[in-house]
């Protein structure tokens, strides 16, 4: 990536009547990811440890793939994020980075994904799925039940602008 090429970063927080463990659990367990984003998220959780998010459909194809930067479970995970097809092109790389705080009653989650080329098809492609992806994640943890984002995602009209940072 060049020095003089724009940056995108997202922000999103959100609170749930949880604890921060829960919140944890729902982020890295293929059983809980698997009912909120429709995606299993597996890997061992390490610093250094490889990464998957892979199909629930029986075919486990990767989407999504990276290294586990850090983890300090219940509060932080940072991931490096990446198409399957762009793994050895660290320019194609972004950065996601989960913060689980408890605030009073409430989890405050987090999730900063930045290091995205302005413009990219990653960029795009996340802009309108994170809000879909936390909003079934704070349904899931606060109902037991999470709304079908794969139906939600396919009516979504334009998706949120971006932060260039």
């Amino acid at each position: 990536m060049t020095q003089n090429q724009a940056m995108t970063e997202f922000v999103y927080t959100t609170y749930i009547s949880s604890t921060p463990q829960k919140v944890w659990d729902a982020i890295t367990t293929p059983e809980f990811t698997s009912q909120y984003w429709g995606k299993n998220m597996i890997s061992n959780w390490k610093q250094g440890s490889k990464w998957d998010m892979a199909s629930i459909d029986g075919s486990n194809s990767v989407n999504i793939t990276g290294e586990v930067v850090e983890s300090r479970p219940p509060s932080r995970l940072v991931l490096s994020w990446a198409s399957p097809e762009n793994v050895g092109n660290r320019s194609e790389y972004s950065r996601v980075t989960f913060e689980i705080e408890m605030m009073g009653s409430v989890v405050r989650l987090n999730v900063v994904h930045d290091q995205l080329k302005a413009g990219s098809e990653m960029a795009k492609g996340i802009s309108g799925g994170w809000p879909l992806v936390l909003s079934g994640l704070k349904s899931f943890l606060e109902t037991g039940k999470a709304p079908d984002i794969m139906a939600i995602k396919g009516s979504c009209s334009a998706p949120a602008q971006a932060k260039v940072a």
